[in-house]
C-alpha cells in the first residue's frame, strides 16, 4: 500500500483536479507522519481503528474545523477502499468510524441589486485590465462557472454565434452553457482589447502581463471587487457561482435546468439552492408579516 499509487489512480482514472490531488496527498502524508511519530512506524495494513481515532482527537485538540477533519478522514477512507478492491482480505480500520457531522450551512450569496450596481460601475470604454475583470465577474455570475473552469477556458470554447460556452468540468465532463447579452457584450469588449495587446493567445483570460491566470491570482482579483459589496460574509469566485444558482432558483427556474447549467452530477447537490430561497422567504415573512412574531 503506497500513497503514490493511490494518487496516480485519482489523477489518471478519476481525473481529479490538481487542487484535490494535493489535498488527498497532504491528508495521507499528515496521517502517516502522525502514526510514525506516535507509534514508531507506519505500516498501513496493520493500522487499527484506535490509532485513527487518536489522530482525530489530536486534530480536535488543535481546534481544526469539523469540515477539515471530515475531509481528512474521508481521504483515509478512500485510500483503504482503493486498496481493498485489489486486496479484499485487507482490514479497513476506518470502517467503524463515522465521519463527523457538519452543521448545515447554506451557500453565501451576493445581493442581486448590489451585483448589478457593481457590474454597471465599470467604465464604458475600459482598458484591458478593467475589461478582463468585468468579463471574469460576468462569466462567474452570468454563467455559474467554477474558478477552475474559468481558468482553463480557451478562445475556441467561446461559441459566440450560439452564445454558448463549452465547459470542461469536474472529471473531464463537458457541458454547453448558454450566456446572456451582458456576458456577450463583455466578451466582445475584452476580446477586442486582448487582440490589440496579446494577439493569438488561445487562453481566454490573461493577466496584465499576458500570462495564463492561476487560482490565487483569480481569487484575489474577484475578492477585491466583491469586498466592496455590503453585508457579504465571504468574497470569492464561488460566491458568484452560488449567487447565479440561487438567483435562478428565486426566479422560479427548474431545478434540473440549474443542475445541468452548474454541471452537478446529482440533483442533491443542487437542492441546497432551493433551501436558500426558502430561507429568504422565511426571513421576508418574519420581517414583514404582522402575525409572524405573535408567538414570541
Amino acid at each position: 500500500m503506497d500513497v503514490r499509487g493511490f494518487i496516480r489512480y485519482l489523477e489518471y482514472e478519476k481525473r481529479f483536479s490538481e487542487h484535490t490531488l494535493k489535498a488527498y496527498q497532504n491528508d495521507l502524508i499528515q496521517f502517516e507522519n502522525f502514526i510514525q511519530q506516535v507509534y514508531g512506524s507506519c505500516k498501513w495494513p496493520e493500522i487499527v481503528a484506535s490509532q485513527v481515532r487518536s489522530w482525530m482527537a489530536v486534530l480536535l485538540e488543535q481546534e481544526q474545523a469539523p469540515a477539515s477533519i471530515r475531509r481528512k478522514l474521508s481521504s483515509i477512507k478512500a485510500f483503504y477502499r482503493y486498496w481493498r478492491r485489489q486486496n479484499p482480505d485487507l482490514s479497513d480500520p476506518t470502517k467503524a468510524i463515522q465521519t463527523p457531522k457538519l452543521k448545515k450551512r447554506l451557500p453565501v450569496t451576493a445581493d442581486a441589486t448590489a451585483l448589478a450596481r457593481l457590474l454597471a460601475s465599470f467604465p464604458e470604454a475600459p482598458d484591458f485590465s478593467a475589461a478582463r475583470d468585468k468579463l471574469m465577474l460576468e462569466l462567474l455570475y452570468g454563467a455559474g462557472l467554477r474558478r477552475s473552469e474559468l481558468l482553463s477556458l480557451q478562445e475556441k470554447d467561446v461559441l459566440r454565434a450560439e452564445k454558448r460556452l463549452r465547459i470542461t468540468g469536474k472529471g473531464g465532463k463537458e457541458r454547453l452553457v448558454p450566456y446572456g447579452e451582458a456576458v456577450h457584450r463583455a466578451l466582445l469588449v475584452y476580446q477586442e482589447r486582448k487582440n490589440e495587446i496579446f494577439p493569438g493567445i488561445e487562453v481566454l483570460i490573461l493577466t496584465d502581463k499576458g500570462k495564463p491566470p492561476y487560482p490565487k491570482w483569480m481569487y484575489n482579483q474577484v475578492k477585491r471587487y466583491l469586498g466592496t459589496l455590503p453585508y457579504l460574509e465571504r468574497a470569492s469566485p464561488h460566491v458568484l457561482r452560488h449567487s447565479f444558482a440561487t438567483h435562478l432558483s428565486d426566479a422560479g427556474a427548474d431545478l434540473n435546468a440549474i443542475k445541468e447549467l452548474l454541471g452537478h452530477s446529482s440533483l442533491a447537490a443542487t437542492q441546497v439552492y432551493t433551501h436558500n430561497s426558502i430561507e429568504k422567504l422565511k426571513r421576508s415573512y418574519e420581517q414583514a408579516h404582522p402575525k409572524a412574531k405573535l408567538n414570541e
